[in-house]
């Protein structure tokens, strides 16, 4: 399952399927847009525009923090963050016990 979640991850739109990948550094950071993903909230057309002017200092930093070099990407993953943040220890938990049957454990 874990798997599959990562491609959709790769692909969440036809739009991102020709542009870079949102694929940002850190565990956490992956599985939010996994639980984002689940959750359906990169389903439907991209038709709302957010924007604002923000400090450079910040941006940079959450660009290197996180790998993603796209402001929109990055938007996406700050929202996608807060709106499932709360959910995160829990759905970590509901985690536990779980590998993937291809998983090579090395030995």
């Amino acid at each position: 399952m874990r798997l599959q979640a990562q491609k959709k991850i790769a692909r969440p739109s036809a739009r991102r399927a020709s542009s870079s990948a949102l694929s940002p550094k850190g565990g956490k950071l992956k599985d939010v847009l996994v639980m984002a993903e689940e959750r359906g909230l990169f389903h439907g057309a991209r038709t709302k525009v957010v924007r604002g002017r923000m400090p450079e200092a910040l941006v940079k930093k959450a660009k290197a923090r996180t790998g993603i070099k796209s402001d929109t990407d990055l938007l996406e993953l700050a929202l996608a963050n807060l709106a499932v943040s709360d959910d995160f220890p829990e759905w970590l938990l509901s985690r536990k016990g779980k590998v993937r049957q291809d998983l090579d454990l090395e030995f």
